[in-house]
Order: structure tokens, then C-alpha cells, then sequence
């Protein structure tokens, strides 16, 4: 059974310090099917979005299980159409309804309106950020949140009423993303890492590959504990359970202060996406 942690939010919602990703994870049985192999060995913290196509089948294995929903940590995000007020909270409702949910753990506006799309960025952020703050308000989230923002459009929502708790990146080893980390934890936000073995591209890296054998651990769970240590909430996603177990066997080992000095130092590895720079 999984030894999860917990991280506690800035409202003092707790949050389990071990997610499970769904990213790229088909709908219907596959995603049923890895969620519930995540639920019955002990993760209680899963991630998906309504860009992932997959929430329907995310909330039906979470009813499957018969866990209670309290024990449960469910999160989902809002996709780059559905920004400004109207259609934000609409989007959150909508994700909900296809979950069979009454709340939400946690919701997230999955990338920021940037200067390269919207001359009112920040504006359309905010009008983004007030749907969110006002269904936390009404109860139907439990936490509030976004997903890729930089310290820049971090600092347009820092204002309100109600901050941003959460701040999910691309975090791994060969992309510390410094300035966004040092940024949350000033801040109180809490960091979540997407992407946490850099799609798949860091398990075959010798410096990680040599950490591990020495730690008699695979890759994976390296990258996953370096982010871990890094006082991030790693969340990895796999459809295999045998990975889906190895993944979470992170909480019985550390990686040493010269094995996370050799993987803060690695050159740039694996980066997807600038949040400045995309184009969707």
C-alpha cells in the first residue's frame, strides 16, 4: 500500500504529496482501468483536465472504487477556450456534471492568457480567476488554482481576493523552473510537477541511470523523488500497474544533497512548452 505525505494549502486544505496523472490517458476502459489500479494501491490524489477528454471516465472509476469521497483528491483544469468569466464557470460546472461530482478538490485554468495572444492578458486572466474564486466561494471547490503560469502572470491574480493556492508546472530534472519555484514558495502556492520524468525522455539519462543503480531505484522513481525533495507534489502518469506501483515507491528512500546538486545542475533537458510562447 502507497505511503503518501501530505502538503498543506495555503487555506489549510491538505493535499496528498503523491498525484497520479492522466495526461494522454485514453477515455473509457484504459482510463478506468489505470485509475483504478492507482486507487487500489493507496494514491488518493488524481489529476486530470477537460483537455484530456477523460473526466467521465476519471469519476466513474473514482464511484467504482467505493472510497469514501472525502478521502479522495480530485483535481481538474480549464481549457484555453473556456477562459474569461461566463464560459470559465460554465467549463467548471460542466466538469462536474461529466465526474458525477459535487465538488472538486481542487480546479486549475490550465494556461494563462499571455501578451503573444491578448493585449488584455491580465484582464482576461482575472476575469478567468473570478469564476474560480466565486465557485470556491459557493463551495463547489475546495481549492483554487492554475497550471503553467510564470511569476509574471502569477502576479496579475496575486491581488484578488483569493490567491492562487496551486501553481502546477513542468518540473523535472533538467528543468528546475528556479524562478517560478523561488516565486510559489515566497508566496505560499503550492507547486505541482507535470511531466515529473520529462515525458519519458530522462529515464535512459546516464546521470539519472547512474543515481539509480547505485540507489538500487529505477529512474523514474529518481526523477520522481528529486521533485519530491524539491518540496514539489509530483504527478506521474502511467497506464502499466507494475509502473503504476513503482511510481509510488518513493517515500522510503532520499537522494543525497551531491545527487540533488548533479540533477539541479543538468543542462536543459525535455522542455515542452514556454507558457509564453504557445500558440493554442
Amino acid at each position: 500500500m502507497l505511503q503518501n505525505e501530505t502538503a498543506t494549502l495555503s487555506n489549510g486544505v491538505t493535499v496528498p504529496r503523491l498525484g497520479f496523472g492522466t495526461y494522454l490517458t485514453p477515455s473509457g476502459a484504459v482510463c478506468v482501468d489505470a485509475v483504478t489500479t492507482a486507487l487500489d494501491l493507496g494514491y488518493r490524489h488524481v489529476d486530470t483536465a477537460a483537455f484530456y477528454k477523460n473526466e467521465a471516465s476519471v469519476g466513474q472509476a473514482v464511484r467504482a472504487s467505493g472510497l469514501p469521497r472525502e478521502k479522495l483528491f480530485l483535481t481538474t483544469k480549464v481549457w484555453n477556450t473556456e477562459r474569461g468569466y461566463e464560459k470559465a464557470k460554465a467549463s467548471i460546472l460542466a466538469s462536474l456534471n461529466r465526474m458525477g461530482l459535487d465538488y472538486l478538490d481542487l480546479c486549475l485554468i490550465h494556461w494563462p492568457a499571455i501578451l503573444r495572444q491578448y493585449p488584455d492578458w491580465e484582464d482576461l486572466n482575472r476575469d478567468t480567476w473570478r469564476a474560480f474564486t466565486d465557485l470556491y466561494a459557493a463551495g463547489k471547490l475546495r481549492a483554487v488554482g492554475v497550471s503553467n503560469f510564470k511569476p509574471h502572470h502569477l502576479r496579475a491574480l496575486m491581488e484578488a481576493g483569493v490567491k492562487p493556492m496551486v501553481n502546477q508546472i513542468e518540473l523535472h530534472p533538467g528543468q528546475p523552473q528556479t524562478e517560478t519555484l523561488e516565486f510559489c514558495r515566497a508566496n505560499g502556492i503550492l507547486v505541482e510537477a507535470w511531466s515529473p520524468m520529462g515525458r519519458g525522455a530522462l529515464l535512459e539519462h546516464p546521470l539519472i541511470t547512474g543515481i539509480a543503480a547505485r540507489l538500487g531505484r529505477t529512474p523514474a522513481q529518481v526523477c520522481i523523488r528529486w521533485c519530491l525533495q524539491k518540496g514539489a507534489v509530483p504527478l506521474p502518469k502511467s497506464v502499466t500497474p507494475a509502473r503504476i506501483r513503482e511510481n509510488a515507491a518513493v517515500f522510503d528512500f532520499s537522494l543525497s544533497p551531491a545527487d540533488m546538486g548533479a540533477l539541479d545542475g543538468m543542462p536543459p533537458t525535455a522542455r515542452s512548452h514556454d507558457p509564453d510562447e504557445v500558440d493554442f
